[in-house]
């Protein structure tokens, strides 16, 4: 069992990129996922989650131009981030609680994939 992230790389002030992130293994349901982010130096913060049935809240510093998604059927969130700020250059990681084949809710982390926006 598993969270993948993907997505993440260079891009200018102003662009956009997506993030996934994909859960694997023996897994049959997904509770809330959520993405955080961490700067260099700085403490790891929210970003943004989603509730099973699809309830999202956002940090104040995202809102309006990050949107967060999540595709049931493909155990996977997505991050749209529009308008893009040298200040969201971060890792970018996938949290959620997935209930397990035999083991019951568990909260797994996901790989940080890395977002740098240039000025």
């Amino acid at each position: 069992v598993q969270l993948q992230a993907s997505g993440g790389g260079l891009v200018q002030a102003g662009g956009s990129l997506r993030l996934s992130c994909a859960a694997s293994g023996s897994i049959f349901s997904i509770n809330d996922m959520v993405w955080y982010r961490q700067a260099p130096g700085k403490q790891r913060e929210l970003v943004a989650a989603i509730t099973i049935v699809g309830s999202a809240n956002y940090a104040d510093s995202v809102k309006g131009r990050f949107t967060i998604s999540r595709d049931s059927a493909k155990s996977t969130v997505y991050l749209q981030m529009n308008s893009l700020k040298p200040e969201d250059t971060a890792v970018y990681y996938c949290n959620a609680d997935l209930w397990v084949v035999g083991t019951g809710k568990m909260n797994y982390w996901g790989k940080g994939t890395q977002v740098t926006v240039s000025s």
